[in-house]
């Protein structure tokens, strides 16, 4: 397992950890938020109590008439003031404000107020806002206020600012949470680390064998039909290393060449399902058989359409018979219409059929085969594609043309590993996006 993919499963483990962190931080985040809100709704209530029964006694409009009564409960709204209410409005049962005192300096805080609207509490319950004013956190509490017999007296709304000391220890607790579950869900993608690993170890190596399963059940089709029509795999060797070279020549995109190479192995594919009567006949096949022969690419296309892991060699399959003039088959196509594949694959084909020894033939000569594609060019061949074969076709000739089986196989066997790349990406298509198609479906 190579470097590239310890630093891909550390990227996809780093983002986790930052989507989590993200997450569960957020989520702790606002907790916490609920908490510092029942904090201080905490410390403001306390503070808040300092009313005692005698005083709610006399919350009342008669008694309000009394100076001294007024006076005292002004005194002690005075000492509210002293610690960290700095606004505060009093109301009697009937909801009527009668009292409102607040420090100088916070003008500034009672006009952001009253843009807020507010309604009283329930007679057992706490009513809160919480504001933010110039980095500081200020809580208006309303709460209901009991007299000595547990009867409504009337209403405290005070605005209760946090100090700087409590808003640092609040500060303080939630970065250290929010730390904390940083911290947490790093340790947990570290320690998840080596089981990823050795979890992709083994898938990769799966992969790599499902991948080489592949490969062979292509080169055993593609090496079952050549021996069933020539006894050998040697023609299948040759014109397949011969397309990849000239495909290299041309400059094709490694998509197109890896499609290029299964459709050199399973050209004749459609021939499983050619009578050896016809298919072996050593002699001139007749109109009729010719006919019969032709179907062959019909059959081949039949067959690997339901593989979409070989559905990449259908350009040269199906198009290996089209002619540069548009007299081939199986569709007529012309020019540039017939796919380049397949346009590559007819120039290598029949090189390969001119220069090769056959049951009912000895090989051509080298010039005299290149003579018979300069001859066809414009009607058979893409002249191009001709010109391009012509520059490397000496040396391919002499180092593949005349090589032996085992050269072959070791030549086109690092060719399939140069391309393995791509057999990869077909290979996770197919496994997460081809329904299965039973053999009992296939029609020949």
């Amino acid at each position: 397992m190579g470097t590239h993919t310890h630093q891909r499963v550390l990227l996809r483990l780093f983002g986790g950890w930052v989507v989590l962190s993200l997450l569960i931080g957020s989520i702790v985040f606002y907790l916490e938020m609920g908490k510092v809100d029942d904090r201080v709704l905490k410390l403001a209530t306390q503070e808040a109590s300092t009313f005692n029964s005698d005083v709610l006694d006399h919350f009342n409009p008669i008694d309000q008439a009394h100076p001294e009564i007024i006076q005292q409960i002004e005194q002690l709204t005075t000492e509210f003031l002293q610690q960290h209410f700095i606004v505060i409005e009093l109301y009697d049962a009937a909801k009527k404000k009668f009292l409102e005192k607040s420090r100088p300096e916070t003008e500034y805080v009672e006009t952001e107020l009253k843009k807020y609207t507010h309604s009283f509490p329930l007679e057992n319950s706490v009513q809160y806002n919480k504001f933010y004013f110039h980095s500081c956190i200020y809580m208006q509490v309303l709460l209901p206020l009991k007299d000595s017999r547990g009867q409504l007296a009337g209403y405290f709304e005070g605005l209760y600012q946090v100090d700087d000391t409590t808003l640092q220890s609040i500060f303080d607790d939630v970065i250290r949470i929010l730390l904390l579950v940083v911290v947490i869900v790093l340790t947990t993608s570290i320690l998840l680390y080596p089981f990823i690993i050795a979890l992709n170890r083994d898938l990769l190596k799966l992969s790599d064998d499902l991948l080489q399963a592949n490969i062979e059940l292509m080169a055993v089709l593609g090496s079952a039909i050549a021996k069933r029509d020539s006894d050998t795999n040697s023609h299948n060797y040759r014109v397949t290393i011969y397309a990849v070279r000239l495909a290299e020549e041309l400059k094709l995109p490694q998509k197109d060449i890896s499609r290029l190479i299964s459709g050199a192995f399973l050209h004749d594919v459609g021939k499983i399902g050619i009578s050896d009567n016809i298919l072996l006949k050593p002699g001139r096949l007749t109109a009729e058989e010719f006919a019969v022969m032709r179907t062959h690419v019909a059959l081949g296309v039949d067959i690997i359409a339901h593989s979409a892991w070989l559905i990449g060699a259908r350009e040269v399959v199906e198009h290996h018979h089209e002619k540069y003039d548009g007299s081939g088959y199986l569709h007529g196509f012309k020019g540039d219409d017939i796919p380049l594949n397949a346009r590559i694959f007819a120039v290598v084909d029949v090189f390969d059929a001119l220069t090769s020894r056959r049951p009912y033939k000895e090989p051509m000569e080298f010039n005299v085969a290149m003579m018979i594609l300069h001859r066809d060019c414009g009607s058979h061949f893409d002249p191009n594609v001709v010109d391009a074969f012509t520059r490397i076709a000496q040396e391919l000739y002499q180092t593949t043309g005349l090589a032996s089986d085992r050269a072959l196989e070791i030549e086109l066997t690092q060719i399939i590993q140069r391309y393995k790349s791509f057999y990869k990406e077909v290979s996770k298509k197919v496994r997460f996006t081809e329904p299965h198609i039973p053999i009992s479906s296939w029609t020949f």
